[in-house]
């Protein structure tokens, strides 16, 4: 349960707002196994975890096209030009669309009052770009990336700055998530944090139980409206 209501809600990007499954064509279309998608997302993820936890940063594209450089070197049948097989997956992140709840749940949330930002692992620009597509960008005060604090969340740096940021103190904001790593992250650095399932029934135990729960963005508007 929440303590008190929180002042600013921070999304997540990447399959919290956004659908990825889009990036299982661009895997086909360069001769690749669509169920190589969510090993290459896990691993760009890994690696920049494991960069966060050294006190050390690189940039969401590169380490993506470093993870499918490593993938597809593995492959019986690589590309004929790797390079350009990379950039066609990688640059897909831009042209993602939002799940199709969030339009509706983002309007939602944003009339109850709510101050609406983002921090993403990813790219700002995307995020702004994916919102503006949505039809929601005017809904979000600020789009912010860990480019800005120089670490990956979970890293605390990362909610740190988003809080500062927003003006207000970490109990002031909850982060929405669809990754329970991300909802622990926050609520180790003294957030709230909301886990949207998307489908999934399962919450780790051995990560801190998240302040709310819902299946999407329209159950969470409903909850805390």
């Amino acid at each position: 349960m929440l303590a008190e209501r929180p002042a600013v809600l921070i999304f997540d990007v990447n399959e919290t707002l956004n659908d990825l499954a889009p990036l299982r064509g661009r895997f086909e279309e360069i001769g690749a196994p669509a169920e190589l998608m969510p090993l290459w997302f896990a691993g760009t993820l890994r690696d920049g975890f494991a960069l966060a936890a050294a006190d050390s940063y690189a940039d969401f594209a590169d380490l993506a096209s470093d993870s499918l450089r490593g993938l597809l070197t593995g492959m019986a049948h690589q590309p004929t030009d790797p390079e350009a097989a990379v950039r066609h997956v990688v640059s897909g992140f831009s042209e993602l669309e939002v799940h199709p709840d969030v339009p509706a749940g983002v309007r939602a949330l944003r009339a109850a009052g709510y101050r609406l930002v983002t921090m993403t692992n990813g790219s700002a620009a995307h995020s702004d770009s994916l919102l503006d597509r949505a039809g929601v960008r005017d809904c979000f005060e600020a789009l912010w990336d860990v480019a800005g604090p120089g670490r990956w969340k979970p890293h605390p740096r990362a909610y740190r700055y988003a809080v500062e940021r927003a003006g207000v103190r970490p109990e002031q904001a909850m982060l929405v998530a669809v990754h329970p790593w991300d909802v622990d992250g926050a609520q180790r650095a003294g957030l709230a944090g909301a886990w949207l399932r998307r489908g999934r029934t399962a919450y780790p135990r051995s990560l801190t139980e998240p302040s709310l729960a819902a299946e999407n963005l329209t159950e969470l508007a409903r909850l805390i409206g």
